[in-house]
């Protein structure tokens, strides 16, 4: 147990003392008999001499009675103060006699047999400097397996000392050994009558500055503060892991920077109405991108607005029809009927929107029935889009895989980082680096939606559909001829939808003729309504349609498979 050496000092100076001295030894010839203690009990008496190099050597004589068997646990890291260890160290250790010695870096213990026996040890750490005097504190006696009747102690060094202090008692406790003294100058000597099993002597003796070198070391205890402590080894550890995420964040920064610079170029409007020998003019898309390639391209997410587009597409290149059905009051309903089957120029997302409103044999489906019949099931539409913008290499692994991975591998080392630290903070004081393997992983947890970056091809891909906006922001309706006017407003409109570029497109073309090329009304949306003509005013049309949008969103938004944002 450790020993608070501010209390041994605080003892020595507030605690008045009269000190009795020591019986001179017996005289008469002879070797010394060894400790004397009362019959059957355990006697000890401990010589201290401090080497001129500082180191302090001890011999304990311990006379232990027969047939019995007793240890003693002499700590090695003693409390000297808050969260501050004073660490001594041992060399040497042996027993004469029956016994044997057994040490590690905390504690140094004696297991010894009936009869007498003689301990030898050197320490290390013993001496301190304190002003102008010097201290030599050590534990001479404790943590006995038994009561001990008797310790005799003296203490020699290089000067004579100049002072002596002994506790005795429990770890701790301020209680004065029986005696101590300076005897003659020269030595200093204590003595302390019965001492309890578990309890400890504490010497502690003045010198003059410089008698010897100061030794001694201290230690922060095993408290979290040493555990995280910065070391040159979690340095290293922290710089060793500061480059693998400065690296990541490199050839992220790489990778986005190829979008950064496709946003920030100066694009103008890419060229998309084509003209004809016949001067009729035509509108492509740039690469021939669908409206929903195209949502998940610029967010790399299949988005609600992704299909609502793609069926609106479906619409204007002739597979569906879609009808308003008005009520009492207005729009009530709308009907999507099935007007060409699907063929070899639809892509497998198109077609898995197809199938996905005319299930089973259907020709037709109102919107509300959509609704009606518990959400539609859009994994198959969100995986083969996923999937189209991979094959067509704009990017090189799915989007949501790659999000999804790396959520994963965050969230894993997230795990792993608070097991590490729990582990290092109590074994070790490395657990800094546990918190760092915490950074890293919440770091790319938070980054995750970062992740997926866009191949070179899909970068330029960005830099045509940021052209394709400004098409959609600049063109007039008196720069396409009348008859063709029609055919580009609604190939426009669906990648006008996914743009968010809907009321814009409709107020540009409110005023169109959509009988100009021939035929009343636009050729794929029509109105349905008892007693009512349906009327080719596209004011009309440009009313109704952004709630026919809203209606669309709203189904596939309760189908909960894709984010619902516009």
């Amino acid at each position: 147990m450790l020993t608070n050496w501010g209390a041994l000092l605080s003892a020595a100076v507030l605690a008045p003392v009269a000190f009795l001295a020591v019986p001179p030894p017996p005289s008469g010839g002879g070797e010394p008999t060894g400790p004397q203690g009362l019959p059957g009990t355990v006697a000890a008496e401990v010589s201290l001499r401090l080497e001129r190099d500082g180191k302090l050597s001890v011999t304990e004589q311990v006379a232990v009675p027969e047939g019995q068997s007793v240890s003693r646990t002499v700590p090695l890291r003693i409390g000297a103060g808050d969260a501050v260890e004073r660490v001594f160290t041992v060399s040497g250790a042996k027993v004469e006699g029956k016994g044997r010695v057994e040490q590690n870096a905390e504690e140094l213990t004696l297991r010894l047999e009936g009869g007498q026996s003689k301990v030898t040890y050197t320490v290390e750490g013993a001496v301190s400097d304190s002003g102008d005097t010097q201290d030599v504190r050590w534990q001479v006696s404790g943590g006995w397996s038994a009561d001990v009747d008797s310790v005799e102690i003296s203490f020699v060094s290089p000067k004579p000392p100049t002072s002596v202090t002994c506790l005795a008692g429990a770890p701790g406790s301020a209680t004065l050994c029986t005696n101590a003294q300076v005897v003659a100058g020269e030595a200093a000597s204590a003595r302390n009558i019965g001492l309890k099993q578990g309890e400890r002597i504490d010497l502690a003796v003045g010198l003059e500055a410089g008698t010897v070198p100061a030794n001694a070391r201290f230690d922060q205890g095993s408290t979290l503060a040493k555990a995280f402590a910065l070391t040159p080894v979690t340095l290293a550890g922290l710089g060793g892991l500061a480059l693998l995420l400065l690296g990541g964040v490199g050839l992220l920064w790489f990778a986005r920077g190829r979008d950064a610079k496709a946003l920030a170029s100066d694009v103008g409007p890419v060229q998309v109405l084509l003209a004809d020998e016949q001067q009729r003019v035509s509108f492509a898309s740039p690469d021939g991108v669908l409206p929903g390639q195209v949502g998940t391209v610029v967010d790399e997410h299949v988005d609600v607005v992704d299909v609502t587009a793609t069926l609106v597409d479906l619409a204007v290149r002739n597979y569906l029809w879609i009808e308003e059905i008005h009520g009492g009051s207005g729009v009530a309903n709308w009907r999507i009927v099935r007007r060409n089957p699907p063929d070899d120029y639809l892509t497998d997302y198109e077609r898995a929107v197809y199938d996905t409103l005319f299930t089973g044999d259907r020709e037709q489906v109102l919107l509300s029935q959509l609704r009606g019949e518990g959400g539609l099931d859009l994994t198959g539409v969100r995986d083969a889009l996923y999937t189209d913008v991979v094959e067509r290499q704009w990017f090189t692994r799915r989007p949501d895989t790659e999000r999804t991975r790396w959520w994963w591998v965050g969230l894993g080392l997230t795990g792993l980082g608070i097991a590490a630290t729990l582990v290092l903070a109590f074994t070790t004081t490395y657990a800094v680096l546990g918190l760092a393997v915490i950074v890293a992983g919440i770091a790319l947890a938070v980054g995750a939606r970062s992740m997926p970056a866009r191949t070179r091809r899909g970068s330029a891909l960005l830099a045509q559909v940021r052209g394709l906006r400004g098409y959609l922001h600049t063109v007039q309706v008196d720069d396409i001829p009348p008859a063709d006017r029609e055919m580009v407003f609604s190939r426009s409109l669906p990648y006008a939808v996914v743009l968010g570029e809907t009321d814009r497109w409709l107020r540009a073309f409110a005023t169109l003729e959509s009988d100009a090329d021939g035929t009343p009304g636009l050729y794929w949306y029509g109105e349905s309504a008892e007693g009512e003509e349906s009327t080719p005013d596209l004011r009309r049309f440009a009313a109704h349609f952004p709630l026919f949008l809203a209606a669309v969103d709203g189904v596939l938004a309760e189908a909960g498979h894709l984010r619902a944002l516009r």
